[in-house]
C-alpha cells in the first residue's frame, strides 16, 4: 500500500467523564462511519452506539456519514445523544435563576 492510498485522520469521542482522540490510518475512500468503526473507539465508550451515533467533522454535523469519505487530516467526531434539549436546559436555568432572586 502506498501513501497515496492512505488517509491519516483523527477520531474523537467524549463524555463528561472521559475524552479520547485516536490517530487512525485508513484507505482512501473510507467513509466517516467506516473510519469510526475501524478506529474501535466504541470499545472505550460502550455507552455510545457508534454504528448509529451522529458524526461530524471539526464540529460540523454530517448528514450522511455513511456516504462521505474522509479526507487527509480531518477530525471525525462521534456525538453522543443529548440528555436534555438545549432549549429546555436554558429554560430550566432561567427558572432556577428566577427562584434565587
Amino acid at each position: 500500500m502506498t501513501d497515496e492510498q492512505e488517509v491519516h485522520i483523527e477520531v474523537a469521542c467524549a463524555t463528561p467523564q472521559k475524552q479520547r482522540i485516536m490517530v487512525v490510518t485508513v484507505k482512501a475512500g473510507t467513509t466517516l462511519r467506516e473510519a469510526v468503526l475501524q478506529s474501535r473507539i466504541g470499545e472505550e465508550f460502550p455507552e455510545i452506539d457508534v454504528q448509529q451515533a451522529p458524526l461530524g467533522i471539526f464540529g460540523k454535523k454530517v448528514a450522511r456519514p455513511e456516504q462521505v469519505a474522509v479526507e487527509e487530516g480531518q477530525r471525525v467526531e462521534v456525538y453522543r445523544p443529548l440528555l436534555i434539549d438545549p432549549k429546555e436546559a436554558r429554560a430550566n436555568r432561567a427558572a432556577k435563576a428566577e427562584k434565587r432572586q
